[in-house]
């Protein structure tokens, strides 16, 4: 039986003693059975203090505070730094309060921020945000006991909002160990860790309250969610198990306060292992590539692949040139597996991807056309500079008469798409029909289609023209859902349109 296990095991019997001993009270227990039963509860109360307690002491040598410096400085418009919270909760925060001087595009005043950190290696080497330590000119690190030391280096990586500061020990440092953020389940107990507005060495409880939690402000991440309090000045500190181990790294928190709600986040330890591993090695962090574009199987899509929500992944786009494309998938595939681990949402795909080794032959398993297929992928490294396409301006289209087509049945219009438009769009390299109207209401306008998207499939069919539009269209039905593959200026995606 695991530690944790046994921890939660404790935990449930406490509650369920102490329930029993409420109840026999209720039911005019004797003052003999009465007072048994108020120390039975309260024995069980006394534990789970207790375990608390032992967790708390075991992690708080190891929990740091972070203090950094943006000297003042005059700076070109476009050498401002980046809003390092950009997307996530705190943006607003950042851009209103802390850094008013954006409002000033030559003058950057001295800035001070404070975050948390944890010791993960007794030689100095210090776990934290990106967004505490990004566009710091200096980084202190100062611990409970009174010392404190400059960092020497600081090795970031954005895309897990991850960072780890190096310092020369000013003491013997106490190291923390790392937890299986795997074993974790919902309603466990943890300890969340650190400096929440200033005030150093703070532990506050809660439970898991979710997995695999996407907040919308990563691309690429999961987050475990929990209720242990995290504000302000808390980023960067660990979150810790009954056992004193780290299992998270605090993150963010959903809040429309800018103060805790309820609702924090922190980055699962086996993900901060993972990448906080490549930071000391060797600096910088690699990760592999596909080349695909995905998207989960919705209601909707499942009805028309044959398979049910849930199950699997839908590729959107094969980008020429990549490991995918060079194993032989295709759009309209539904990955099922990845080098043996079960597919079921786009980010389980994403990490175990990324996370595998370059140069490395796996195994995928897809479903195309009803059959279950396995492929073998030789995964490259992400591009460094792999961008999504910006977003072009509307389109001004002078079409010549009798060039389009209106379906009635869908609510859009469609016209052929010019070279002008392909390049002004980008979509060079791709066929199909461009939308240019999109009546209000309508099917396709409640799917989200919108005027400047490119139609590239209907149904299993490629279209190229109007056309082929109208023929493929013939062989649809929107009552039963027309499933259509979207290109965008910021990339393509499969969507059904239906009418009620």
């Amino acid at each position: 039986m695991s530690r944790f296990l046994h921890a939660r095991i404790l935990v449930a019997v406490g509650l369920v003693l102490a329930t029993a001993a409420a109840l026999v009270v209720w039911d005019g227990a004797t003052p003999a059975q009465d007072k048994r039963a108020t120390e039975a509860g309260l024995e069980q109360a006394r534990g789970l203090s207790l375990a608390f307690r032992k967790a708390a002491h075991t992690i708080l040598p190891s929990v740091v505070t972070i203090e950094t410096e943006v000297k003042a400085r005059e700076v070109d418009a476009d050498e401002m730094p980046e809003n390092p919270f950009k997307g996530t909760p705190f943006e607003d925060f950042f851009n209103d309060r802390d850094f008013p001087f954006r409002r000033l595009p030559r003058q950057i005043p001295r800035q001070e921020g404070m975050g948390s950190g944890v010791v993960i290696d007794a030689s100095g080497i210090i776990v934290t945000n990106y967004h505490v330590v990004a566009n710091a000119d200096e980084v202190l690190v100062r611990f409970a006991d009174g010392h404190q030391a400059k960092a020497k280096e600081v090795r970031t990586d954005r895309e897990s909002d991850l960072a780890v500061v190096i310092i020369d020990p000013p003491t013997q440092l106490t190291a923390a160990r790392w937890g299986d953020s795997a074993e974790l389940e919902i309603g466990d107990w943890v300890l969340a860790v650190g400096n929440p507005f200033g005030l150093e060495s703070t532990v506050s409880a809660g439970i898991i309250s979710a997995k695999g939690r996407d907040p919308g402000f990563n691309q690429r991440k999961t987050y475990l969610q929990t209720d242990a309090e995290i504000n302000p000045g808390n980023s960067g500190g660990p979150l810790v198990n009954l056992e004193g181990e780290v299992v998270g790294i605090n993150t963010a928190i959903a809040t429309n306060t800018g103060a805790f709600q309820g609702v924090g986040f922190a980055i699962p330890s086996n993900l901060a292992q993972w990448v906080v591993s490549q930071l000391v090695a060797r600096g910088s962090v690699q990760r592999a590539w596909l080349g695909v574009g995905i998207q989960p199987v919705d209601a909707g899509l499942s009805k028309q692949l044959g398979i049910e929500p849930g199950r699997g992944v839908l590729i959107a786009e094969v980008r020429p040139g990549t490991p995918a494309a060079e194993a032989g998938l295709q759009e309209q595939d539904v990955v099922l597996e990845f080098a043996g681990v079960p597919v079921r949402k786009p980010r389980d795909l994403q990490e175990v991807v990324e996370r595998s080794k370059p140069g490395e032959r796996y195994r995928i398993k897809v479903l195309r056309d009803g059959k279950t297929l396995e492929l073998t992928v030789v995964l490259k490294p992400l591009p460094s500079d792999l961008t999504a396409t910006q977003g072009r301006e509307q389109i001004d289209r002078s079409e010549p008469p009798g060039t389009g087509h209106v379906s009635e049945e869908l609510g859009i219009e469609v016209g052929e798409l010019t070279d002008a438009e392909a390049r002004q769009l980008g979509y060079e390299n791709h066929a199909g029909v461009l939308i240019t109207k999109v009546r209000p209401n309508s099917p396709a306008d409640l799917a989200g289609l919108r005027e400047g998207m490119l139609i590239m499939r209907v149904g299993k069919r490629k279209v190229a023209s109007v056309n082929e539009f109208v023929e493929a269209m013939k062989d649809q039905s929107v009552s039963k859902g027309v499933m259509l593959h979207i290109r965008t200026p910021n990339g393509s995606h499969f969507v059904v349109v239906q009418a009620d």
